[in-house]
């Protein structure tokens, strides 16, 4: 029997009336209707997981092997503990454990896995899941903690199972998720942090050697402290912090400027694994001269002068073994000195359960990628053979990275796609101007994200004119040569951050403290609201699957500059045998705009017969008339070169 159909026997063999009100987002149900209706939770979902199994099954997106359908994604990004969040019980409040009827409010796979054609209708065929493994404790953000803060890469976090439905636990349900997600054509892609773990990970007892540990008497680094002798990122004279950049910036791994001792002197030898124990919710152990040691948050290792303050939840792992290098800093995190990273100092068995983590979850579940959170700065060969072990198992597995650059490195180290800076820089008009003048003459080194946000930054709909400029973020999303992707909330027209974690003033991070922020807390979107983006994004993402072939194609030949007799007007088509689509966006945000959209169509040559010697150029040129709105945006499609659909 299947994962899906053990869910649904499940569900009918357990199902009770409820003495209190249960609703359902009117989205959830028909994708259309805002309003919530009040319905038996085991009726719902047992219902919609057999709908699912009863419609036909739908193919998956396809592209050429090794991860390469990944050009063809159409993504949205989905946080289950806080997308299907919702006061099912009309209190006016979100329970962050179950509410009076023993369910969940805060989000689960079950409620996911009924999301998924919510999903589907919007024309998406990818899901991309923020971490859902167990999540540590020790020193948490907000009421909930990260789900980056992972405590186990293993184990799934217990918190997205529901406890109204006995043994059915987090496992069946994820298996449940993907098997459904395959069915309805979603690819499955999860995310996942290698370089760190929680402080209290189920790690640290078993194998303590595996991370770093400070003197327990040392305090933790406060907010705008300098302080030497409290713990946080090394503290660098001017002179060496000029040294390191010099060296970094010239490629040199050799002989990098180590920390201060004063740092360095910190830092202890890890203890053996019978005398590490759990005080207070923290992992402390005592080395052999009594000495109390214990685990020292991670901090943000690059530029090396970075001024925040420890980390309070995560740690970084310990991926070499030289007692000259038994620190935190950017030369055992990220630049790693060449006396370090050699083969005799690998701490082997670390690497050989890192290595295995996703194996484990293509095996056990069958996620079809990967997104892999601050994996530019693992060692290589540890990327290496992360990479190697997971396509030997499926050689169509995708990988993902977050990095910012789009860059031919990545495509080297085996990514299919890369984050890219677009999240921070489409609301820019220079600089997207730029962007696509550059992929008219250079073909991306790797696919890139295109997407208004992410969980880091500040939302679409907090910008100027937010309407209009999130509705020219999704025609981007359809004419860029990317990967559309679209951040949970941005078709409810969400405003609260996820996280402020990129792009924030000062001012606005202590607006938001942990305790308000979704990464961390509770939080439901208001799935009720009257006005929302779904019919917009619904639309956009169909025009992206109805030219595919076309919008996906990274190909420079494809991206054709156009110009108007208006600067403030931005034209540029994508071209092939078969179709001719021509973006027009108006690059103020506030201000009415006309002109003519020019789009050079046709070149012919001229032989000089009389009174001209030599060969000229003549130019048919595509002109359309257009009047556009502050951040508005056109596309047209264009008939036998000049007639206009």
């Amino acid at each position: 029997m299947s994962a899906l159909q053990l869910v649904i026997e499940q569900l009918r063999a357990q199902r009770r009336e409820l003495t209190i009100p249960y609703r359902i987002p009117g989205l959830w149900i028909d994708f259309q209707t805002a309003s919530a209706q009040n319905l038996n939770p085991y009726d719902f979902y047992a219902d919609r997981l057999q709908a699912i199994l009863n419609d036909p099954a739908q193919p998956l997106v396809v592209g050429p092997t090794g991860g390469e359908w990944t050009r063809y994604a159409i993504t949205y990004n989905l946080f289950p503990r806080l997308t299907t969040a919702f006061d099912h019980d009309g209190s006016g409040r979100l329970e962050r454990g179950v509410n009076d009827s023993g369910w969940r409010e805060t989000g689960t796979l079950l409620k996911s896995i009924a999301f998924l054609p919510f999903i589907r209708s919007m024309n998406f065929n990818t899901v991309h899941l923020l971490p859902i493994t167990s999540i540590g404790q020790d020193g948490k953000k907000g009421t909930l903690g990260s789900p980056y803060a992972i405590r186990n890469p293993y184990k799934l976090d217990d918190n997205l199972a529901e406890p109204a439905l006995a043994e059915v636990d987090v496992d069946l349900l994820f298996k449940a998720f993907v098997e459904a997600s395959h069915h309805l054509g979603l690819r499955v892609v999860m995310e996942f942090v290698l370089r760190t773990a929680a402080k209290d990970a189920d790690w640290i007892q078993e194998h303590p050697e595996w991370f770093y540990w400070i003197r327990a008497d040392i305090p933790d680094r406060q907010p705008i402290s300098r302080s030497s002798r409290a713990f946080g990122n090394p503290i660098w004279p001017p002179e060496r912090l000029a040294e390191i950049h010099w060296k970094i910036q010239r490629g040199q791994r050799h002989d990098l400027p180590p920390p201060p001792d004063v740092y360095r002197k910190m830092y202890a030898a890890p203890p053996r694994p019978e005398t590490v124990q759990m005080e207070n919710g923290s992992w402390v152990g005592t080395l052999e001269d009594g000495a109390c040691v214990r685990i020292p948050g991670a901090f943000a290792d690059w530029p090396p002068d970075d001024t925040q303050p420890p980390w309070t939840d995560v740690t970084y792992l310990r991926f070499y073994d030289h007692p000259e290098f038994n620190y935190m800093a950017y030369n055992t995190l990220r630049m790693y000195d060449a006396h370090l990273a050699q083969p005799e100092h690998i701490v082997a068995d670390l690497w050989d359960s890192i290595v295995g983590v996703i194996p484990y979850h293509q095996t056990t579940f069958g996620v079809d990628g990967v997104m892999i959170d601050m994996g530019h700065a693992l060692p290589a060969l540890l990327k290496r053979r992360i990479v190697e072990t997971a396509r030997a198992i499926n050689p169509d597995f995708a990988f993902w990275g977050e990095d910012f650059n789009v860059s031919r490195s990545s495509r080297e180290e085996g990514y299919n796609a890369v984050m890219g800076f677009l999240a921070f820089d489409l609301h820019q008009a220079e600089r997207v101007q730029g962007f696509i003048d550059r992929l008219a003459r250079h073909h991306p080194e790797i696919t890139f994200f295109v997407t208004p946000e992410n969980h880091n930054t500040p939302r679409a709909a907090t910008r100027e004119n937010a309407l209009a400029y999130c509705h020219q973020a999704l025609l981007y999303m359809v004419a860029l040569p990317g990967m559309p992707s679209v951040c949970t909330g941005f078709e409810l027209f969400e405003e609260r951050p996820i996280n402020t974690g990129l792009g924030f003033t000062p001012e606005m991070v202590t607006r938001y403290p942990p305790e308000t922020l979704p990464l961390f807390s509770e939080w439901a979107f208001n799935w009720t609201r009257r006005g929302n983006m779904v019919g917009a994004v619904r639309y956009a993402m169909h025009l992206r699957r109805q030219f595919s072939e076309l919008l996906s194609s990274p190909d420079p030949r494809t991206v054709i500059p156009g110009s108007s007799n208006n600067p403030h007007i931005l034209v540029f088509s994508r071209c092939n045998a078969e179709h001719t689509l021509v973006f027009v966006f108006n690059m103020t945000l506030y201000d009415y705009q006309v002109g003519e959209a020019e789009l050079f169509a046709r070149d012919y040559t001229a032989d000089g017969l009389w009174g001209f010697e030599g060969v000229t150029r003549l130019s048919e040129r595509l002109s359309i008339h257009v009047e556009l709105g502050g951040g508005h945006g056109m596309m047209f499609k264009a008939k036998n070169g000049s007639q206009l659909a």
